[in-house]
């Protein structure tokens, strides 16, 4: 069994998930169903994905089958930026597609607000210029006190933000009834991100890191980045752990108390990503994988947006 964390809420999440975004819909119940049999037992999923009812019928079938009982597992979903003034539908339509009756984390997918087309739409509506149209009118405040409700309301065990920078959370624990369990943010060798790291878990959010192992090939083919995978430092340290060099890198992540969330679509790389809680990286060699931080994100939605939200 994977290494939990134990979150603000009081509930555990384990410390390695699967992410399923652009995950095929032909291909998630066969990996998924491979997954819970390795013992995964968390899920990181979004209603952006536009997967969420495949996912679903993959874990209705699991349960179905005796492979795992609901609550042994840990599920995560996000609110879609569109969706920031309609917060209690969208989670409604988002467990109706999983086929469930709670969710153990809801996050806030990214700290922004746009134009509403539609609980579970997901779209992205750009203006007559094509830059996202972004609604100036719903502040994240609002919308993290209608994430609250989902608390009381008992659709939703812990709640989370994802995106967030160093300001933004720091706003958020100023205004939270029900502080952000979780911050959900791309950190990777090359994007380490320390100060925010260290000022989430400082004040009791856990981290989680999505593109643990720097979004590798489709980041590549996304956003034309550069992967960690072909570093040279990492790929010394892996043959000197006798590990690939992504068990290393997953394992490093593990090591700064961040959850990771690898993405796969191929079921050897599942049991690979799950061979990561028998070897420890000396302090000695963790401080060496300091050395290569590059500050570099690579997962640029303005490609998409027509606007660079990081600027």
């Amino acid at each position: 069994m994977a290494a939990t964390i134990t979150l603000s809420s009081g509930y555990k999440m384990p410390i390695l998930g699967l992410g399923v975004w652009r995950m095929e819909s032909k291909s998630i119940r066969e990996l998924l169903l491979s997954a819970i049999k390795i013992g995964y037992r968390h899920f990181d999923c979004a209603a952006d994905y536009q997967n969420e009812a495949e996912v679903g019928e993959a874990l209705a079938e699991a349960f179905q089958i005796g492979l795992a009982k609901r609550e042994d597992l840990f599920i995560t979903t996000k609110l879609w930026n569109s969706d920031h003034g309609h917060v209690v539908e969208a989670c409604k339509d988002s467990l109706k597609k999983l086929q469930l009756d709670y969710l153990d984390l809801y996050l806030v997918h990214f700290p922004i607000a746009i134009k509403h087309t539609g609980v579970g739409t997901t779209t992205s509506a750009l203006d007559e210029n094509g830059v996202l149209d972004i609604d100036t009118t719903i502040s994240l405040e609002t919308t993290w006190h209608a994430m609250e409700d989902l608390v009381s309301m008992g659709l939703v065990r812990s709640i989370g933000i994802s995106n967030y920078d160093i300001f933004l959370t720091r706003d958020c624990l100023a205004y939270s009834k029900i502080k952000p369990a979780v911050n959900q943010i791309e950190t990777h060798p090359y994007f380490q991100r320390d100060s925010l790291v260290k000022f989430c878990q400082k004040h009791g959010i856990c981290v989680t890191a999505h593109t643990p192992l720097g979004g590798a090939t489709a980041n590549t083919e996304w956003f034309g980045s550069v992967s960690c995978l072909d570093d040279p430092v990492i790929k010394v340290l892996a043959e000197k752990y006798n590990k690939t060099v992504g068990q290393l890198i997953l394992r490093w992540g593990i090591q700064r108390n961040t959850v990771v969330i690898p993405k796969t679509s191929k079921i050897e790389r599942l049991y690979e990503n799950y061979q990561v809680f028998d070897f420890t990286i000396s302090n000695q060699d963790m401080d060496k994988m300091k050395g290569i931080d590059r500050k570099y994100r690579t997962n640029q939605p303005a490609k998409f947006w027509g606007i660079d939200l990081y600027a």
